[in-house]
């Protein structure tokens, strides 16, 4: 039992690896045949892993069809960005009182290293680098629950877009302004409420940005959350 739990959990990091860093792009049939081949296990395995991923939205499973990555869909897109602003917000506060001086430091290095990236704009780069820099202020959450769902929402964001800064290039200079008054509030020992909806703001905004550009006309009737 712990060794198929064990495969399976194998075979869900090396699938989900793989649709993160576009090897495996929206549509991809997933062949469980050929995966348990390159991973070297049974089909079994595999088929617990793919459910996993199905759960998490990330694979789709059609009858008479299989297994294949998610399509890219602007609803889901949406969906995820307001779930991940109310759930970051959340485990960003709750972390803030656990950050130390070098935790701050770490992730304002970060943000140095994104607006450096700003002269010659690597969507994607900075993107990873953004992820880096959130995860510093709530990994400290302590309630692992909370974690396990903010981090699952930047799995699916990762599936449905491979940066959102690709559209919208300008919002990049915003969140790293955005981002130094985060560190600020948490710094000067803000409120935890103040905390959570700075972050909150910071993740609708660039949510906002990208509706806008894409779609102005539904951005129009966008709710505030």
């Amino acid at each position: 039992m712990t060794e198929t739990q064990s495969k399976s959990q194998v075979a869900y990091h090396w699938v989900k690896e793989r649709i993160a860093g576009q090897q495996f792009t929206p549509g991809y049939r997933l062949v469980l045949g050929a995966i348990a081949g390159e991973l070297d296990m049974s089909v079994v395995p595999v088929r617990e892993a793919i459910r996993q991923l199905e759960a998490e939205g990330l694979v789709t499973f059609e009858r008479n069809v299989g297994a294949r990555v998610s399509m890219v869909d602007d609803s889901q897109y949406r969906h995820s960005m307001q779930a991940l602003s109310i759930l970051e917000g959340a485990a960003t506060a709750l972390s803030a009182r656990r950050l130390t001086a070098d935790d701050i430091r770490r992730a304002r290095s970060i943000n140095e290293l994104m607006i450096e990236t700003l002269q010659h704009f690597d969507p994607p780069s900075f993107t990873r680098l953004n992820h880096e820099f959130h995860a510093a202020l709530f990994e400290k959450c302590a309630n692992p629950r909370m974690l396990e769902l903010v981090e699952a929402e930047w799995a699916r964001l990762g599936n449905l877009r491979d940066s959102t800064f690709s559209f919208v290039p300008g919002r990049a200079q915003e969140s790293v302004h955005e981002h130094e008054n985060i560190l600020a509030l948490i710094e000067r020992g803000a409120p935890l409420g103040e905390i959570e909806k700075a972050a909150r703001r910071h993740r609708s905004a660039t949510l906002d940005a990208y509706m806008i550009h894409e779609h102005p006309d539904e951005a129009l009737g966008l709710p505030a959350f």
